[in-house]
């Protein structure tokens, strides 16, 4: 889908408005005991029609970067002051605004994806201590700062990739149970891959959310100061939330 809005799920979600928040269904975050209903945030910065996921990074940076940091901040007004927020009320107020690493366009790059040929369908465990059947596509393959990596893509309900994944911050700066990305998909196997964009899950925000944990693979071994990251801990207000991961996740 090239030159579609999709700058706007540079956080979350695959539809978005140009200039507003639609609220819809994800596969990468669902309440525990709702049924299954699963909740997710598009937060729309339209004006941007990059073919984000769909193609190697476009050279007008000066653009992406001031239209990055104003779907920042339509994400944190509306976890701020949104019905649908999903960031409880008492703790908005030193949960919102959100901190981030500075944007860093070095930190966007190409990946190939490698198509798996069996693509297995996994029992992944998640945050409430359940599994959730994802498959797995296959691999991004991607250059960052000179160094070879791969991250295990997997299906998102949405129509694209979910890419889950830790990084030597995850714990100390970022949130331990890992980051996501999410990616619509690209008719040329080549992906906007911009870790501008990983996000925490929403079991940061709110443990009564179910989140897929990262598989083993995607732990790469560097830190990615991009993204989403924890706020100092002089203004959390209360312990971070932290699920306990299986020691050994089920295979396909």
């Amino acid at each position: 889908m090239l030159a579609s809005p999709s700058i706007g799920d540079i956080f979350v979600g695959q539809a978005v408005r140009t200039r507003e928040f639609v609220t819809r269904r994800s596969s990468n975050w669902r309440a525990a005991g709702d049924g299954g209903r699963r909740l997710v945030i598009a937060v729309a910065a339209g004006a941007l029609l990059l073919a984000a996921g769909c193609g190697p990074p476009e050279p007008d940076e000066h653009s992406y970067l001031e239209l990055l940091l104003e779907a920042r901040a339509y994400k944190d007004e509306f976890l701020k002051s949104d019905p649908g927020s999903f960031v409880p009320l008492d703790r908005r107020s030193w949960m919102v605004p959100l901190r981030y690493y500075d944007p860093d366009p070095t930190y966007r790059v190409p990946a190939q994806l490698d198509i798996a040929d069996d693509q297995p369908i996994y029992d992944v465990p998640t945050s409430t201590g359940q599994f959730r059947r994802m498959q797995r596509i296959g691999h991004l393959e991607f250059v960052l700062h000179g160094e070879s990596h791969r991250l295990t893509a997997l299906l998102s309900e949405e129509e694209g990739l979910f890419v889950p994944f830790r990084d030597e911050t995850s714990r100390s700066e970022t949130y331990p149970a890992g980051r996501y990305i999410d990616l619509p998909f690209s008719s040329t196997g080549v992906y906007d891959l911009d870790f501008n964009r990983a996000y925490h899950p929403t079991c940061y925000f709110d443990e009564q959310y179910d989140c897929p944990f990262p598989p083993p693979e995607n732990r790469l071994p560097r830190p990615i100061h991009a993204g989403e990251k924890l706020p100092p801990e002089d203004e959390r207000r209360l312990p971070i939330f932290v699920p306990v991961e299986p020691v050994e996740a089920p295979g396909p």
